[in-house]
């Protein structure tokens, strides 16, 4: 070989070598920027999932949302600002029994299966008539919205009418339907409608299910949970009549025997 073409040679290997670090410089710093990119994009997806998770943690619940609406849609059978004066009973009674409950709280289930039955049976005689405030507070110690479901399914129940809407209670809070107090049943509408199923003027009733399935009344139960927040009353049941407790003779609960209760309420209505 000769020494040009030898010189040559290398030459050439020389300016192959030069392409192929060239070629691969290139390589390495395309790679480099892609990493940057991706990095970035992670870093603003990451940044964007956190936003997007304190966007939604700060968003008002749908019950937080309706407890807000100016606009309320009432049942019928209602009076009173926002439709929140639940009244039943013979418009000729004269002393009212204010009834304070919590569609969940396990003691109010012992008071009306025990009691309810002559709680009715008081309201036809017209002894005394039912002015019903409902609560929801037992959803507020476990996040749960059972509570406030049933108070707008009784809406819906109220709607078709007051008879229709203390059967529904008594339903509610019999020992057959009524849950635990730590089991949020009541959340579910189907469940809410199954019970309805026991009272034959809601049973098939379409209108009835589309209001609960709807949440036609969620407002309004929003509405009516506030003024018992507001009523100053600690908890339930309670029962009231012109303004005073009414207990359980030697105590400051209410009467959970028929025969407690009679006594109660007999005494009441001389007062």
């Amino acid at each position: 070989m000769s020494k040009r073409n030898s010189q040559a040679n290398k030459a050439a290997a020389r300016e192959r070598l030069r392409l192929e670090r060239e070629r691969q410089a290139k390589k390495d710093k395309l790679r480099r920027q892609l990493i940057v990119a991706g990095t970035g994009v992670l870093v603003l997806a990451i940044a964007g999932g956190v936003g997007f998770g304190i966007m939604q943690a700060n968003k008002p619940s749908h019950w937080e949302s309706v407890a807000d609406e100016s606009s309320v849609t009432a049942p019928k059978n209602t009076e009173g600002e926002n439709g929140t004066t639940v009244v039943i009973g013979k418009t000729d009674a004269k002393k009212t029994l204010e009834l304070y409950e919590d569609s969940r709280c396990p003691v109010c289930g012992v008071f009306e299966q025990a009691v309810g039955e002559t709680v009715d049976k008081d309201v036809e005689a017209g002894k005394y008539k039912i002015k019903y405030i409902g609560a929801t507070f037992i959803d507020n110690a476990d996040n749960g919205e059972g509570s406030k479901n049933a108070l707008s399914a009784l809406g819906a129940a109220l709607n078709v009418s007051p008879d229709a809407f203390m059967a529904y209670k008594s339903a509610l809070y019999s020992e057959k339907f009524h849950p635990e107090e730590s089991d949020d049943k009541f959340a579910e509408d189907a469940y809410l409608l199954e019970v309805a199923d026991s009272v034959p003027a809601l049973k098939n009733n379409s209108e009835f299910k589309k209001n609960v399935e709807d949440g036609t009344f969620d407002a309004w139960a929003m509405k009516m949970s506030k003024m018992f927040d507001d009523s100053g009353v600690g908890g339930t049941p309670t029962l009231k009549m012109d303004g005073k407790k009414i207990t359980a003779e030697g105590s400051d609960n209410a009467p959970m025997t028929v025969e407690q209760f009679t006594t109660a309420i007999d005494k009441a209505l001389k007062g």
